[in-house]
């Protein structure tokens, strides 16, 4: 299931914003739910679209890892609200790179 917008001039956090729906929605529900991430979509999106941040994407200890600290709420799945968290802190991260803090 892939969201559209309305086609308006957006701000620059509404299109980031507006991407990071999309991007989340283009990988989630490939195996079932729609609106949560399997391991198997969580990899292929880490790989995909984070590969040249995260490095270890393909490594499946790391994808392991990553996937048990996301999923928060232990229900073997990542939702929106826990992939958002993992974008914040990998964007808090690279501000502080590239700010030098």
């Amino acid at each position: 299931m892939h969201y559209t917008f309305k086609t308006i001039v957006m701000s620059d956090v509404h299109t980031a914003m507006a991407l990071l729906i999309s991007s989340f929605s283009k990988y989630a529900g490939k195996e079932g739910d729609p609106h949560t991430l399997s391991k198997a979509e969580l990899k292929e999106l880490l790989q995909n679209e984070l590969g040249d941040l995260l490095g270890k994407a393909s490594d499946k200890t790391a994808v392991d890892r990553i996937f048990k600290e996301l999923d928060q709420n232990q229900d073997n799945s990542v939702d929106f609200s826990e992939f958002g968290k993992m974008v914040f802190c990998l964007t808090v991260m690279c501000h502080e790179y590239f700010t030098k803090k």
